[in-house]
């Protein structure tokens, strides 16, 4: 019975760690995204490295295929962009299908729990303003959320834009998607607890940032400038 239970503890506390160090890869790729670059940090070869040229110092083939590849997919995501409702829609057939397919094998939770984390992550910074108001009440320099509705009209910037906030998103769905091919990431765990959990953190996140906005006096959507028509035209004519 010891040996069980020593065995029970040793098994809880691996999952609690593997839960913690998700969490962590989870955060600082969120970091690194939104904070630093917004988006992807990607380094890119120069003409003159040794990694993407060959011996006689032109680029090698390799190189050329990814770099063609790469212009291919910013084409066709640069096409895609005026498209918002056809792309959320292929966005939500992804998420649809990943949901079916992690109950059909009734596993890879762990791997759900973290792309949940990583969404709510994502929609908080699409939520939020680019320049926090708490950092501009006592300067006056640079433009600020309009507070009355007389005011001029400032429209909402967010801080993580809606295109890169679709992409994140599906590129996200995408990687745990390819994770359910793979056993090693079939972490076992009792589900229930990561749904609570992620309820817990989705109201706690979502309360604050409520209070934000109601706070600072902001809505984190734009519904067009204001149009003011003037008299009309008549059309009567003053005789001499």
């Amino acid at each position: 019975m010891f040996f069980c239970y020593l065995c029970h503890q040793a098994k809880s506390l691996l999952l609690q760690k593997t839960i913690n160090s998700l969490t962590y890869m989870i955060f600082q790729l969120i970091y690194l995204e939104t904070e630093v670059t917004g988006g992807w940090c990607c380094t890119r070869m120069s003409e003159g490295d040794s990694i993407g040229e060959s011996v006689h110092g032109k680029p090698s083939m390799v190189y050329r295929f990814f770099t063609r590849l790469g212009q291919i997919y910013q084409s066709w995501l640069d096409k895609s962009t005026p498209y918002t409702a056809v792309r959320w829609i292929v966005t939500l057939g992804l998420s649809f299908i990943y949901m079916i397919r992690v109950y059909l094998l009734q596993g890879w939770y762990i791997v759900t729990y973290a792309l949940g984390i990583y969404h709510l992550n994502l929609f908080i910074a699409f939520l939020s303003p680019k320049v926090d108001p708490s950092l501009m009440e006592d300067s006056d320099d640079g433009p600020s959320l309009p507070t009355k509705q007389n005011e001029e009209f400032r429209p909402f910037i967010r801080r993580l834009p809606e295109f890169k906030f679709w992409h994140s998103a599906t590129k996200g769905i995408l990687v745990a998607m390819a994770c359910t091919f793979f056993e090693a990431f079939n972490v076992p765990v009792f589900w229930p607890i990561l749904v609570m959990y992620f309820i817990m953190l989705f109201c706690i996140t979502m309360k604050r940032q409520i209070k934000h906005m109601i706070k600072y006096r902001y809505i984190p959507f734009t519904h067009g400038k204001r149009k003011y028509k003037g008299k009309e035209d008549v059309g009567k004519t003053f005789a001499s």
